[in-house]
C-alpha cells in the first residue's frame, strides 16, 4: 500500500515496491536522516503532505521540496533548485536531463547535522523564491518525438492521452529514452516495454527504481 502520511512513510516506506515495511526498504536504511530532514522542513513552517508516495513540503499549495530515499543516498530535493544560489556547488541534479530540481544528498546523520544550517539556508531561500513566484525558465528546444512513438500514438489514443497527462519532466525523460537508439526496431521495442508504465502514470525513473528494489 502506498504511503498516504509521512508517519506511514517512515515506518513502511513509499509502498511502491514489495520491500516496503521490510529491512530491505531504503527508507529504513536512511531512517534517522529522513526524520532529521522532516524536523528541519517543519521547523521552516512548511506544510507537510505526501505526494507521489513521498514526503512533500509546500507553501500555499506550491511544492517547495521533497524528501527521498534512494539506494545510495537520501536527499532533500528542491523543486526549483536550479534557481538557488549555490557557490560551493553542492546541489546535485538527479540525472543530466533534470531541468529544475536539485538535491542535497546525505549518507550519514552526522553529515546531515554538520550541514544542517546550510540546508536550512537553502530551504529558506527556496521559500523566498516561492513567495515571489519565481519560475524556472522553460526549455526553448523541443525534445524529439520519434516516428515510432508517433505511430504508437496513432494506433492507441488512450496511450497518447496517458503520455501527455504525465508531468513535463516525465514526458521528456521518456522522449530522450526513446530517441537514444539508432535502430528503429530498438526504439519501437523501448516504447512497447514502457507502455504499461506510462498508462499507470509512472515516470521512467520510478519504474527503474522499483526494479532495483
Amino acid at each position: 500500500m502506498k504511503a498516504t502520511t509521512v508517519d506511514q512513510y517512515l515506518v513502511d516506506g513509499c509502498g511502491r515496491c514489495s520491500k516496503g515495511g521490510t529491512p530491505q526498504c531504503t527508507v529504513h536504511t536512511w531512517h534517522p536522516i529522513l526524520v532529521a530532514m522532516r524536523e528541519l522542513a517543519k521547523e521552516c513552517l512548511l506544510t507537510e503532505e505526501v505526494k507521489w508516495s513521498v514526503p512533500c513540503y509546500t507553501l500555499n499549495g506550491k511544492n517547495v521540496l521533497m524528501i527521498h530515499a534512494f539506494k545510495e543516498y537520501c536527499s532533500i530535493m528542491f523543486m526549483k533548485g536550479a534557481l538557488l544560489t549555490d557557490p560551493e556547488n553542492i546541489l546535485h541534479r538527479q540525472t543530466e536531463h533534470v531541468t529544475a530540481g536539485r538535491q542535497l544528498r546525505y549518507t550519514t546523520l552526522e553529515g546531515f547535522m554538520e550541514q544542517r544550517e546550510l540546508a536550512k539556508a537553502f530551504i529558506l531561500d527556496a521559500i523566498a523564491l516561492e513567495k515571489v513566484g519565481a519560475k524556472v525558465p522553460t526549455r526553448t528546444q523541443e525534445d524529439p518525438v520519434v516516428d515510432e512513438l508517433k505511430e504508437a500514438f496513432s494506433q492507441d489514443e488512450a496511450f497518447k492521452t496517458a503520455f501527455y497527462q504525465l508531468t513535463p519532466g516525465r514526458q521528456r525523460a521518456y522522449l530522450l529514452h526513446f530517441a537514444q537508439p539508432k535502430q528503429s526496431e530498438t526504439r519501437a521495442s523501448r516504447i512497447v516495454k514502457c507502455m504499461s508504465m506510462i498508462m499507470r502514470g509512472e515516470g521512467l525513473h520510478d519504474a527503474y527504481q522499483n526494479r532495483k528494489k
